[in-house]
């Protein structure tokens, strides 16, 4: 397949599986099926026809609201479409090939980890796992080599849980979920140990520069403003695989 058709392909899928994780951000954290059942609007249970439900398009062209009621769209919606889109977009000009549909799905699961813990501060076991099970398939076809993989997945979980152990013993309260270190752990599977400080160091910039915005505009970060590290994990692990695969 020619190289320009790879990242036209991903880019459509990402918009496919964008509309599916926005909807699993949504509801899953409120016990709700995402597969289960016909799509519908959220304000009026409507069952949406199949028009209402192209990605991106569906949304522009109903102005963001219902047809029936008039409820807004959740803004979740076209961002993690449009997100999904980028991610795919990207991995496909970044490696056209078989290696960038593997960066894709990287993409995209972090993408659905980053949505959930910034809907919820919750980085579900399934996924955490997914991630690092897709990163140690990665590495029987792709570089980086096993031994930095393994390496990568060992530092990146044991790091955040010796954080995760001296917080929770120093102040006496949690100060990162337990989903975190396995998150990072499947960052490093995906990316190997020589990547994770990188990612790391462009978690807590971009974190720093949240805080500081919020600061600004009047918002303290406290105990009912927490940051999902999570969130902040994701941001920079795509761009360091971006970065490495590209180099």
């Amino acid at each position: 397949m020619p190289d320009f058709l790879w990242p036209l392909l991903l880019g459509i899928l990402g918009l496919v599986f964008g509309s599916f994780i926005a909807t699993v951000a949504l509801r899953w954290p409120q016990g709700r099926s995402a597969t289960r059942g016909r799509s519908a609007c959220d304000g009026c249970n409507k069952a949406l026809a199949a028009h209402e439900l192209v990605p991106l398009f569906s949304w522009v062209i109903q102005r963001g609201r219902c047809r029936a009621c008039g409820t807004s769209i959740h803004l979740a919606h076209p961002a993690v479409e449009a997100l999904g889109l980028v991610i795919g977009v990207a991995a496909g000009l970044t490696a056209p090939g078989w290696e960038g549909v593997a960066g894709a799905i990287f993409g995209w699961l972090l993408l659905t980890l980053a949505a959930l813990d910034l809907a919820a501060f919750w980085l579900p076991n399934i996924l955490t796992a997914t991630l690092a099970a897709t990163g140690l398939i990665d590495g029987i076809f792709f570089d980086p080599g096993w031994i930095d993989r393994i390496l990568g997945g060992a530092i990146g979980f044991g790091l955040l849980y010796l954080v995760a152990f001296t917080y929770r013993h120093v102040r006496g309260r949690d100060g990162l979920g337990g989903g975190d270190p396995k998150m990072f752990a499947g960052i490093g599977l995906w990316i190997g140990a020589s990547m994770l400080a990188p990612v790391l160091l462009g978690a807590s910039v971009t974190g720093l520069a949240v805080a500081l915005a919020m600061r600004l505009s009047g918002r303290e970060i406290g105990m009912t403003s927490r940051l999902p590290l999570g969130t902040l994990l994701a941001i920079a692990a795509f761009p360091a695989w971006l970065y490495a695969v590209g180099v």
